[in-house]
Formats: C-alpha cells, sequence, structure tokens
C-alpha cells in the first residue's frame, strides 16, 4: 500500500504545474480517475511532443494553442475524450501524424473527434455563395456524427481570437467576419451563451476598436454605480425570499460588450439609455421555487406590460429554461429578472456542452439527440433534397438566426416554429402530408387566410383536402425550412412527372412520322450514348427541351435527312416574327441562304451567331443556345451573323406570366402595356390552383423596349415569373 502511494508520488513529480491544471479546471474541481488521468497525460505527452519545435505567429511554442483549447475545453466540464481531442485537434493537419496513428494510441472515437476537427478547420467560407454554401454542408455533415467536434472546434476559435493580434491586419479582418458570420450564431444555435458572448466581444473588438475601447472604459467608470443599484434593488427581494425560506443566489449579470453595442445601433441610443437595462438572475433549487420567485418579485416591483415570458413551460428550440419578467425599479429604472434553477442556468451558459457531465465508463452521445433536432432535421434535407446555394444558404439562416414563436394544436401539443411563420409552416411542422392537403386554417377558433403570421399561444387548426396540392404562390409566404423545402419537393416531383409525359408525347409524334427509322426502338437501345442513365431521364430532358428532336436525330441518324414539317402554334408564331424581317446578315452581307436552329428558334432582337455546317449552309442560334458547346467541339466553324433590320422595325414576342389570383390582374398587366406603346397581338389565360398564367404575343420595337416592359410587369403586385419563350 505505502509503495503504490509512494509510486503515485513519484508519478505525479513528473508531471508538471500546466497539466494538473488541466486536470484540477474540469468542472472546477470534480475528481478524475487515475486511469482517465493517465489516459490524459498520454495525449498531453503526444501532442507537445508532435508540435515540438513549431512556433506560432506571436513566437510562443505552437503547444501552447492546443493546450488552451483543451483547457477551455474542461472549464467546460467535456468528458476526458473530448479534451484529449482538443489536445490532438492539429496534429493531423500540422504534423506527420495520421489518423491510424492516433486511433492506434488513443482508440477509433478520438481520432474521428480530431478528423473531424481537421476537416472544418480545412474549410474556407470566404468564397463565393456558391462554394461558401457548400462548405456550410460540408461542415454540418462533419458535426452531424459527432457534435463533439463543434464543440472542439468553437474552443479552438475562442483561443484563436484571444490571440488574434499577433496576425496581419487583413487576416485578422477575415477571421472575426468568419468568426461572425459562422461560428457565433452556430454557438446561439446550440445554446452556449457563454462561448457565444465571448466569440462577439472579442469579433467587435477586432473589427471595430474605438467602438470596443469606448464601451470597456464606460462599463468600468460605471460598475460601482451598477453594483451599488444592484444592491439597492435587490435588497427588498433578497429579504422577502428569506422569509419564505429560498435558498438563493442573486447576481447581477453584466451584458457581454457587443449585445450593447447592438442594441445602440439598433436603437440609435446613447450608451447610458442602453445600460439602463439591467438584468438580475435569480437562481434557486426546484422549478416550483421559479414561479414562488416570480409571485415575489411582482409584488414587490410593477412589471412592464408583455415583457413576461415562461420558457420554463415552453422552452426554446435549444431547450434553454428560464423566467423573464420586466419590471420598474427605484426611479423608474427597468431592470429585466431571470429565474431558474441551478441546473437551467448551467444549460442556459454552456448550451449542449452541458449535457457531457463526465460520468467513467459512460458514453453520453445519446443524451444530447434531443438538444440538436434542428440540425438532424436539417441534415436530413441535406440528403435528401438537392438546393441551390440561394436556397440553402436562406434555409440555414432561417435555422440559425430564427425567433421562436409557441403555437398549440388543438391537442394541446406545443409546435414551435420561427417568428412571421404562417399556417402552412404549422401544416408542415405536424406533417409534410397535412402540408400538402392543406386549403384552410383556424386561429382560436376563427378562420384565418393561410398567408396570416401566426402569434405565439394561439391553438391552430388545419384544415386538408385530399385533392388539394401545393400552390407555387405558398413559397413567396412560407418560413420554415421544412415547409420550403417540402414544397420544392412536390413542385420538382410534378414538373418531372409532366416532363416525361410531355417527353413521350413529343418522341411518339416523331416515331409516327418518321415509321422507317423506327425511332422509340432506336432511343431505347441507345439512352448511354445520348447521355443520360435510364429513360425517364432523358424523357424528362424532352419535355424540358434540354434534349432536342433535332439532337436526337443528329447523333442517332447522322446521314438521315430528316424533313420536321409538322408545326405547332409555336412555330407558326416563329415564321410570323421572321416573315417582318429582311432576314440576317453574314459578314455584312444580306440575303443569304440561312437555316435557324430547331433547338433555340431565334428571332429579331435576339442575339445571334452562325455556324457553318456541312451540306446545311449556316444555321442562326441564340448566342446563349444550351448546344453551342457541343457545337464547338466538332469542325462547325463559327461566324459573326446580326439581323437585318429597319431601326424602327418591330418584332413579335412570346411572354409567359404566372401570377397570384386576383381581381384586376389582367387589367393591371394590360394597362402597364399600353401605357409602354406595347401591342398585344395575341392574349390567352387560364385559373389553376388559385394561379393565374397568361401567354401573350407582343409586339416590340427592339431588346431593350421588351426588357423595360418585363421590369414593369415584374413588379405588378402578386406576379409569380415572367419568361419569355
Amino acid at each position: 500500500m505505502a509503495e503504490n502511494i509512494l509510486s503515485k508520488v513519484l508519478q505525479m513529480k513528473k508531471r508538471p504545474k500546466k497539466f494538473y491544471d488541466l486536470v484540477n479546471m474540469r468542472g472546477k474541481g470534480i475528481s478524475m480517475s487515475q486511469k482517465h488521468e493517465d489516459y490524459l497525460w498520454s495525449a498531453y505527452c503526444f501532442a507537445r511532443d508532435a508540435h515540438r519545435g513549431q512556433k506560432r505567429k506571436s513566437g510562443e511554442p505552437y503547444f501552447e494553442h492546443p493546450y488552451q483549447t483543451a483547457l477551455i475545453l474542461s472549464e467546460m466540464n467535456m468528458d476526458v475524450t473530448t479534451i484529449c481531442g482538443g489536445l490532438l485537434h492539429d496534429v493531423i493537419e500540422d504534423t506527420d501524424i495520421n489518423y491510424d496513428d492516433i486511433a492506434e494510441k488513443f482508440g477509433e472515437e478520438v481520432a474521428k473527434l480530431v478528423e473531424g476537427v481537421t476537416k472544418i478547420s480545412g474549410i474556407k467560407f470566404r468564397t463565393r455563395e456558391e462554394k461558401q454554401a457548400d462548405n456550410f454542408r460540408k461542415m454540418l455533415l462533419n458535426v452531424a456524427d459527432d457534435i463533439r467536434v463543434i464543440i472542439i472546434k468553437f474552443a479552438d476559435r475562442l483561443h484563436n481570437m484571444m490571440t488574434i493580434d499577433s496576425l496581419p491586419k487583413l487576416k485578422q479582418r477575415r477571421i472575426a467576419i468568419e468568426t461572425r458570420d459562422i461560428y457565433a450564431p452556430l454557438a446561439h444555435r446550440f445554446g452556449m451563451y457563454k462561448i457565444r458572448a465571448e466569440l462577439e466581444d472579442l469579433i467587435l473588438k477586432t473589427l471595430d476598436y474605438d467602438a470596443y475601447k469606448f464601451l470597456a472604459k464606460r462599463i468600468k467608470e460605471h460598475r460601482s454605480e451598477r453594483v451599488k443599484y444592484i444592491n439597492v434593488f435587490t435588497e427588498p427581494l433578497k429579504n422577502a425570499l428569506d422569509k419564505e425560506n429560498i435558498d438563493c443566489k442573486i447576481v447581477g449579470r453584466p451584458k457581454h460588450f457587443f449585445s450593447i453595442y447592438k442594441k445602440m445601433k439598433m436603437r440609435n441610443k446613447p450608451f447610458e439609455e442602453i445600460y439602463d437595462l439591467l438584468a438580475i438572475r435569480v437562481i434557486v433549487k426546484t422549478k416550483e421555487e421559479c414561479y414562488a420567485v416570480l409571485g415575489i418579485v411582482h409584488e414587490i416591483f410593477t412589471p412592464v406590460m408583455d415583457r413576461f415570458k415562461d420558457y420554463i413551460a415552453y422552452h426554446k428550440a435549444n431547450y434553454y429554461q428560464s423566467i423573464h419578467t420586466t419590471v420598474y425599479g427605484k426611479k423608474g429604472r427597468i431592470a429585466e429578472i431571470q429565474i431558474r434553477t441551478e441546473e437551467m442556468d448551467k444549460v442556459a451558459e454552456e448550451g449542449i456542452a452541458a449535457h457531457w457531465i463526465y460520468k467513467e465508463g459512460e458514453n453520453n452521445s445519446k443524451s444530447v439527440d434531443k438538444y440538436v433536432k434542428w440540425l438532424r432535421d436539417l441534415i436530413h434535407v441535406l440528403k435528401t433534397d438537392s438546393l441551390n446555394s440561394k436556397d440553402f444558404m436562406k434555409t440555414l439562416k432561417i435555422d440559425l438566426f430564427k425567433d421562436e414563436i409557441f403555437l398549440f394544436t388543438p391537442r394541446g401539443d406545443l409546435i414551435r416554429l420561427p417568428a412571421g411563420s404562417t399556417p402552412i409552416d404549422f401544416a408542415f411542422e405536424i406533417h409534410t402530408e397535412v402540408g400538402y392537403g392543406c386549403i384552410g386554417a383556424k386561429a382560436d377558433g376563427k378562420m384565418i387566410p393561410l398567408n396570416t403570421e401566426l402569434k405565439s399561444g394561439q391553438k391552430v387548426e388545419i384544415i386538408t383536402s385530399d385533392s388539394r396540392k401545393p400552390s407555387y404562390a405558398w413559397l413567396k409566404i412560407v418560413k420554415t425550412s421544412k415547409a420550403i423545402t417540402s414544397i420544392k419537393r412536390w413542385i420538382h416531383k410534378k414538373q418531372m412527372e409532366e416532363s416525361i409525359q410531355l417527353g413521350q408525347e413529343l418522341l411518339e409524334k416523331e416515331n409516327r412520322k418518321n415509321k422507317n427509322l423506327k425511332l422509340l426502338k432506336t432511343i431505347q437501345n441507345n439512352i448511354k450514348e445520348l447521355g443520360f442513365d435510364d429513360k425517364l431521364e432523358m424523357l424528362a430532358a424532352v419535355g424540358e427541351g434540354k434534349l432536342t428532336i433535332p439532337t436526337i436525330f443528329e447523333k442517332l441518324f447522322p446521314k438521315e435527312e430528316i424533313e420536321f414539317t409538322e408545326e405547332n402554334q409555336d412555330q407558326k408564331f416563329i415564321e410570323i416574327a421572321r416573315k417582318n424581317v429582311k432576314g440576317v446578315k453574314v459578314h455584312g452581307i444580306s440575303n443569304l441562304m440561312v437555316k435557324f436552329a430547331q433547338c433555340c428558334n431565334p428571332i429579331p432582337g435576339d442575339t445571334i451567331i452562325g455556324f457553318i455546317s456541312r451540306g446545311r449552309g449556316v444555321i442562326i442560334h441564340k448566342s446563349d443556345c444550351n448546344n453551342i458547346p457541343a457545337l464547338v467541339g466538332k469542325n462547325e466553324r463559327m461566324i459573326d451573323v446580326e439581323w437585318d433590320v429597319d431601326k424602327k422595325q418591330s418584332f413579335m414576342t412570346n411572354v409567359k406570366i404566372m401570377g397570384q389570383e386576383r381581381n384586376n390582374l389582367l387589367n393591371d398587366i394590360t394597362k402597364i402595356l399600353s401605357d409602354s406603346n406595347t401591342n398585344i397581338i395575341k392574349i390567352e389565360g387560364n385559373v389553376d390552383e388559385a394561379i393565374s398564367h397568361f401567354s401573350l404575343v407582343l409586339q416590340i420595337t427592339n431588346l431593350k423596349h421588351l426588357n423595360k416592359v418585363l421590369i414593369k410587369l415584374k413588379n405588378i403586385q402578386g406576379i409569380i415569373s415572367i419568361e419569355r419563350r
């Protein structure tokens, strides 16, 4: 026994105080078993040796950074595995050590954490929107595998921001902006108030040092006054709570610099007016005591109307819980009082990290799943929907920056939605099929329009019909990522079905016209040659106009002379339009024989380009025709061409308009056209599921005239889309 004690004493002498700071900072004194202490010591030595000889920009040993990262994680009371991940988080990126080396020494769990942080660290967010959206996707997918990856990254970024002064100014600004736009909002979404507040203060210090310096000075000057006022303010509350034998802790919470700065900017008010809004926190033992304290607070102080929130009964999405009430103190000064239990306070400060309480031999990853449901849902969208960059970034911002409202189903179930949500959002939150079938809604028993913004506390009932399907117009009013992606998924599916049907019909027509070629059978046997994996994909491309009939014949029957004689309405329109002009000039020479490409059907006013094709003369395409890249790759030669049109010559164009059904919509459209001296040759329209569809043939003097008309039409109330055919 004595020998074992002596052995431990000798072992401890070999380990520096710096290491024991790491051990003892964990949970401010929560004990750690010898087994885990030894494990942590191995990681400490491994990281120290791996980074030996490396220096940071400040000149200090590089190991200081992973050590400080691990120290932050230790203070957050993270499990030993995560602290080891913090110590090792840079070894794959900055040394010769690889994943297998870490896995062999410390196990797969630590290796995966280090690999995850390495992948996030390699992502750059300063590129264009498309690339930035892709980088966000990569980061979230990596984080979803183990939430501790992002917690390590928060600690890593926090220490980097603390030591940013040694970097060039341009790099400081880039890192601060990235932290402001990416990591601070994510920390907020994970409920990590303390980390978010520290990051935001450091961001302010980097991006606006004068404002930071001003606030630091003013807060320091007002500190004694603030403490004095808090003591005077809380004295009657303390006395009342003592009489009720409620054991509590009362503290004045100073707002962090960035919060004050943001409010000064938003409200355009001086420091003194903003800082009058004090925050007093009352921390008790039980939930029941929270409500008891609330009653006492309202007996002593006059509450401010409409400034009460019960986040205990209805916690936030990140499981933040607290009662907030704003009251008038002495001299009419306002103070916000937050009432919560010790456990709630821990969650409020540390967020998801508070749920990694260390218990030897236990894996706590499952215990945090409910706190990151929003991330699981977002990951599901990423894996099942092909959102474009703009839509993805919009979806992400909704999830990161939303304020919440609390609603109830007729059965009393609680539904959380972003502020500004509509009954359609509510319907999709209940179930996707309920959203698809939504035809109406009631709020507190009264019928409301589907574009109504819902308010916290309302009981909402959704009315559905099996025959109802989503409308394009819904995308203009919904707020939740689930509603947006579900509606777009349905629209995409419907468009695919319609495109496949249209593609089949077009090919069957051509098959009947050219019976000797056995067109359908030839296509079926050569789908790969046409550039598609299956028949449905190919048919959809034909229906959408991405794969044209002439292109199919060029690829499958290159030596056959095919006549395309069938005329539809669009073809007739194109021919009429061309009759109004003299023709096309090739290198300035008029009256040459040319053919117009059927893939893009150019008409006067379009920017055009010519291709010299063997046996077929000059083929005229629109300059933005999708088939041009393929033509450039052949032996065909590109030449400059232009329309041979008189300056006062007019030409016709076909415009398709889609808008929300309403009274006088057509009247507004025709008035715009009349006011802009645009002659309407033909107009057709119909209404489908509350959406108006119009097809217009217009007489236009030139492309500039057309563009001005289209801009004015787009500004009409209720217009969803306008496109030229």
